[in-house]
């Protein structure tokens, strides 16, 4: 049988991350979730999860930065980054590439779609980009 695959969501609105949660565990994926950027570096390192999920606006260190950190760091840098947020600006989309996200998903966002994604990044089909 083989293993699910973690994912770890980090989002600061509860009713967000639940969406999120409940749609990935019905296709089968391992979920683990955070509140806050600074969660999302201990969840990292405790867990090891396959791929990561941000949003951007979170308290404590914001998603920009925590996939920084994540993107510069040699552990992790491998590990997929997906940026889910309702931000779309220019100077945000700028951010974005800067920060090393592997792909950028505008909320609302159409499920198919995203899952589609999810799954050339676990697979390492998807190209990095956003």
């Amino acid at each position: 049988m083989e293993e699910k695959r973690k994912i770890l969501i980090a989002d600061d609105e509860s009713d967000s991350l639940q969406l999120i949660s409940t749609r990935l565990r019905a296709n089968g994926y391992n979920v683990v979730t955070a509140a806050d950027g600074q969660e999302v570096l201990t969840k990292v390192k405790d867990e090891h999860p396959d791929l990561v999920i941000l949003d951007l606006m979170m308290p404590k260190l914001d998603g920009y930065k925590a996939c920084r950190l994540l993107k510069f760091d040699v552990r992790y840098r491998k590990i997929p980054i997906v940026i889910l947020s309702a931000r779309a600006q220019p100077e945000d989309m700028q951010l974005i590439k800067e920060c090393g996200a592997d792909v950028y998903f505008v909320k609302p966002f159409d499920p198919p779609v995203f899952l589609e994604k999810l799954k050339e990044l676990l697979t390492g089909a998807g190209s990095a980009g956003v």
